[in-house]
């Protein structure tokens, strides 16, 4: 019986619209995601037939069907899997999960061909459906229920499910096709597709379709002007290879087979930066496929992101949702493990603890990263991939401490002797000086600032190389790596990196300087730990750092975010450090005058905090004290 029409939730029409009206650059991929969706349904069937009691041995055909009719000017797409109830439509094709068109929609370029990319990454491919239908019916059962339904849009915003007869489990998809989309009601252009797409899709892909042959007339009849009698013949060919590409031999593949089998899995048209593919023999059978992309996922920083592998026993899909199959880092990798030694009914729990996929795993990580190391060869090819994945990296330093060799030959950091690029610790250390006993950073929160920061100054004086951390992740990881090789990784922002530079011209400035820093001191009291005069700052006259056992500024401002406490009484003063040689403390040491004094050092204090993006506390005395001074400096 009919039910009422009901209504797409409003991300679901707004992507539809989309569709219709903005996305026709690469209408073909509406089969891509139509097959993948069929691979998935059988793929899932397999699965619950060994693990379900409801569907234990299940008998399932491993089989997927493209139909077409030129008269009807329709295609239909027909799987074997594992089906819809009517909570599967209106949760799977009347709105959408994890929110991922809200994702989708916010990506949109308005690059028709990026854009049309973009679709079945976001796991919204059915409705690609709609580039190329008027209208789509979904007609579908689900094992082991008996029930089955037929789901009805045209993409005016509404759909229909109706309650029908169905004799075996499954999807079919059928499309009636616009006028602008003739071309997909063809033989050849449909094989191509799936050659393009879906060769390697683990289950056979037939063609079915009306083969027409017209009988040869006589030279007689021809001039009798008798019409040839026209023989219709359903025929049905298969036109994939069927193999599961991470099961065929490296040496039977070419670069094109991987590309295209990556393309399927990603559900875009961007080719893999690289892949390995391995094959382990011995105490443990497993076979790893991985690719790794050129750009990142949508939702890389995403709590719910999608793990992009898929786990196989034996050929026999288990999960496409385990987050351990490899370390959170590395989340932007996609492909396949396949295991001959783990049980079929393995569970979500046992997964986690299982001892040989904790073994795949560690031998993983190190194939991937060693392949990660390759593609540093190709330094502009490289520098693409940081711009998309040095993050993640950084990430790893902090969590895998078994791998952060590997893991610190393959991050980057952005450097003051590189204006548009980055550095790596290996080319920092062979470009140090014979004198430099350490490699430098600074943490901040905003790369122009850094470069200009006052805590530069010597260094660059002295053409020592700085390497600029502005991520809101780097103070937190750098400082859980002490040294590179044996040479010490220290933060120009604290109080024992000026000693570096010169110990012996700090120690002879700050005893000729003990007035000027007395004056300041008791000026600002409280406000700050201490005052010392630097041999650090040429041209600026102040600048504030931390002392050595205390947090940086970036540092107290994610602690604060995560709702740490912070250490001692929760405050961190910092220090204030001064250029006795610069005109305005030359000047300040010969101010009697108590107001001048307390508004110039305090102006010295909160110029230096500003510049590390610290925010003022009193923005209201801030300026009266600002325009204080400049009246007298007019008066």
């Amino acid at each position: 019986m009919a039910k009422a029409k009901q209504e797409f939730k409003t991300e679901v029409k707004q992507l539809l619209d989309l569709v219709i009206h903005s996305l026709y650059s690469d209408k073909e991929i509406f089969l891509r995601e139509l097959v993948s969706n069929a691979s998935d349904a059988i793929d899932k069937l397999k699965f619950l037939s060994l693990t379900d009691k409801k569907l234990k041995d299940f008998d399932v055909k491993e089989k997927i069907f493209i139909n077409f009719d030129e008269k009807d000017n329709s295609i239909s797409v027909i799987d074997t899997g594992i089906g819809m109830d009517e909570d599967d439509l209106n949760d799977h094709l009347g709105t959408i999960a994890k929110s991922g068109t809200k994702g989708f929609l916010s990506q949109l370029t308005g690059d028709q061909k990026k854009d049309s990319n973009l679709i079945g990454q976001f796991g919204v491919g059915f409705y690609s459906t709609f580039m190329v239908a008027s209208e789509v019916h979904v007609i579908t059962k689900k094992a082991g229920n008996d029930k089955a339904y037929k789901w009805v849009s045209n993409a005016d915003g509404t759909y229909e499910i109706t309650e029908i007869t169905k004799e075996s489990n499954g999807t079919v998809v059928y499309m009636r096709l616009k006028d602008d989309a003739k071309e997909f009601c063809n033989k050849s252009r449909l094989e191509t597709i799936i050659e393009k797409y879906s060769n390697h899709v683990p289950f056979q892909i037939f063609l079915n379709y009306m083969d027409e042959t017209t009988e040869e007339l006589s030279e007689e009849d021809k001039k009798a002007n008798k019409e040839a009698k026209v023989t219709k013949t359903p025929k049905s060919e298969l036109i994939n290879s069927a193999k599961a590409l991470w099961t065929i031999p490296k040496k039977d593949l070419k670069k094109s087979d991987y590309n295209e089998f990556y393309k399927n899995i990603s559900h875009g048209e961007d080719e893999a930066l690289s892949y390995v593919h391995t094959k382990a023999e011995g105490a443990i059978e497993y076979t790893t496929l991985f690719f790794i992309p050129k750009k990142a996922p949508f939702d890389l920083y995403r709590v719910d992101y999608q793990s992009g592998l898929k786990l196989y026993v034996n050929r026999v899909f288990i999960t496409d949702d385990d987050k351990e199959l490899l370390p959170s880092y590395l989340r932007f990798v996609k492909g396949v493990i396949d295991c001959a030694d783990l049980p079929l009914n393995v569970s979500r729990e046992i997964l986690q603890q299982n001892k040989i996929l904790a073994n795949i795993k560690q031998a993983s990580v190190k194939k991937i990263l060693g392949q990660i190391k390759k593609v540093t060869k190709n330094k502009e090819e490289y520098n693409e991939f940081i711009k998309e994945f040095n993050r993640p990296l950084k990430e790893g330093l902090y969590q895998d401490y078994a791998n952060r060799d590997a893991l610190l030959e393959l991050v980057r950091f952005k450097s003051t002797k590189v204006e548009n690029g980055y550095q790596s610790l290996a080319e920092y250390k062979e470009a140090m000086g014979s004198e430099q006993k350490s490699i430098y950073y600074i943490v901040g929160d905003n790369e122009a600032t850094l470069r200009h920061s006052p805590l530069l100054e010597s260094f660059k004086a002295k053409d020592i190389e700085v390497l600029i951390l502005d991520d809101e992740l780097d103070d937190m990881i750098i400082t859980s790596i002490d040294k590179y090789k044996d040479i010490e990784i220290k933060s120009v922002n604290r109080t024992d990196t000026s000693k570096d530079l010169d110990s012996k011209e700090d120690e002879k400035i700050n005893k000729e300087a003990e007035g000027i820093v007395k004056k300041i001191k008791d000026a600002l009291g409280d406000d700050v730990k201490d005052v010392r005069a630097s041999s650090r700052l040429s041209d600026s006259p102040s600048c504030i750092v931390v002392d050595q056992d205390d947090p940086t500024l970036q540092m107290q401002n994610m602690m604060k975010a995560m709702g740490q406490a912070m250490p001692g009484d929760g405050t961190v003063k910092p220090i204030l450090e001064i250029n006795p040689t610069h005109d305005i403390i030359t000047k300040l040491d010969k101010a009697e005058d108590k107001t001048t004094i307390e508004d110039v050092s305090r102006l010295l204090l909160e110029q230096a905090m500003i510049y590390e993006g610290m925010k003022l506390k009193d923005v209201h005395s801030f300026n009266a004290r600002l325009n204080r001074v400049l009246k007298g400096f007019l008066a």
